[in-house]
């Protein structure tokens, strides 16, 4: 997810019950529960400056087909879309979907997020009096035409997400971006493991979309899924049905904190004992040098317990927690 000098979620952080902690000393293993919730609803309150948003665009462009539709969004500027269709998608989650002009698509790399606002200023105001900013990945593939999907958590007491599930159809939101992450490019590793949990699984939809979608794209992938319940599992029949059609190209592991009578699955937080385990199919090992990558996205407590914090937005800082353990380094992690 974004870094924790950008978080401004004292608020939010009440109401979610992380479950998320380090591992007893000594110890790579525990039940203790562990949950990820703020990938696609992250209490982040920011604006990019101009100039550094065109820096990003630009690098991270310059390995990005050419061939893409225009662009509905734009990095230096707040555009409003109407919200066109809501479609609950379980006891606390649901599918936003707005409508872009037609002939166009997000604009979107692999990967990049894009921010949000209220459109009326009077509107999602945060305690400064200022209206506050959250950034969110669409669950639609970048290149989809005439539309934008969010799935979206709904934390209670979230100034932004009470702002949109509050929305009616026709109203509007304002979109700014693509925010460039990591530049993904086909083939650029032999496997990767994707690390994330509770809706902090956007980010990691995203960059898995892209390589199930491209036929040239032989990458391996392991997913390791953490939820608090089986109810909370976003996207999971889109992940299953992916690992069952290539199951020798994709590995989905999913871990959970209450897990139901019968459950096959892993229990409890995310620990080294769980990543070691989940990687040795498609040996995304740390001694396999360059050819690995490690994606990790959540709130801070789960970034600092599986590789350490991010010290920016745009510098990744250095490798601590499961990971350092594991034996990865700088080079093969990368936080959201």
């Amino acid at each position: 997810m974004f870094s924790r000098q950008l978080f401004s979620s004292a608020r939010a952080a009440s109401t979610r019950g992380y479950a998320t902690a380090s591992a007893p000393k000594g110890s790579i293993s525990s039940t203790a529960p562990y949950f990820l919730g703020a990938g696609l609803a992250g209490a982040v309150a920011f604006y990019y400056s101009t100039s550094t948003q065109r820096a990003l665009l630009s690098e991270s462009s310059q390995s990005q087909s050419s061939s893409k539709k225009e662009s509905a969004l734009n990095p230096d500027e707040f555009r409003s879309f109407k919200l066109s269709k809501v479609i609950p998608y379980n006891h606390n989650s649901s599918r936003f979907v707005f409508d872009l002009p037609e002939g166009t698509d997000s604009g979107l790399n692999i990967a990049s997020a894009l921010v949000v606002k209220a459109k009326k200023e009077d509107e999602a105001v945060g305690k400064n009096g200022k209206q506050v900013v959250r950034p969110y990945t669409p669950t639609t593939a970048p290149n989809t035409e005439g539309k934008l999907e969010l799935l979206i958590k709904h934390y209670p007491g979230g100034i932004m997400t009470d702002h949109i599930f509050n929305l009616k159809t026709g109203e509007e939101l304002q979109f700014k971006g693509p925010i460039p992450k990591f530049d993904y490019k086909p083939n650029q590793f032999e496997s990767i493991a994707l690390i994330a949990g509770g809706s902090g699984i956007t980010p990691m939809w995203q960059i898995l979309q892209a390589i199930d979608s491209n036929p040239s794209d032989k990458t391996k992938v392991t997913l390791i899924f953490s939820n608090q319940t089986e109810d909370d599992i976003l996207l999971r029949k889109e992940f299953e049905e992916i690992q069952s059609n290539k199951p020798d190209q994709f590995n989905v592991v999913f871990t959970l904190d209450k897990p139901p009578k019968g459950w096959k699955g892993e229990t409890g937080y995310v620990n080294a004992e769980v990543v070691k385990k989940s990687l040795e199919k498609f040996g995304t090992t740390s001694d396999k040098g360059t050819k690995v990558k490690v994606f990790v996205c959540g709130p801070p407590p789960q970034v600092k317990a599986i590789s350490g914090p991010k010290k920016s937005f745009k510098e990744q800082g250095p490798v601590e927690g499961v990971l350092k353990e594991l034996g990865y380094n700088e080079e093969q992690t990368y936080k959201f």
